[in-house]
């Protein structure tokens, strides 16, 4: 099995748990792409009644940057 089956399984699973975790503001749709810091869906929001995307981290990237930097980077996007 090559890389890109692996990373498909990967976002599919990933996208499955954020589905469930996020299901009672976020309808979450297909993954958009990875990257090396992590994984990036769409979803719709249902409280605002708008399509954002939701970014999911790597563990070790969120061990490593640490919380400030992703909430900065939310702010700034926001």
């Amino acid at each position: 099995m090559g890389d890109d089956a692996h990373t498909n399984r990967e976002m599919e699973e990933l996208g499955s748990r954020l589905a469930a975790a996020l299901s009672e503001r976020y309808d979450v749709g297909d993954a958009l792409g990875s990257g090396a810091a992590g994984m990036v869906f769409s979803a719709r929001d249902r409280r605002y009644d708008r399509t954002v995307a939701v970014k999911v981290l790597r563990p070790e990237v969120a061990a490593r940057v640490g919380s400030e930097r992703f909430l900065r980077e939310v702010r700034l996007a926001a």
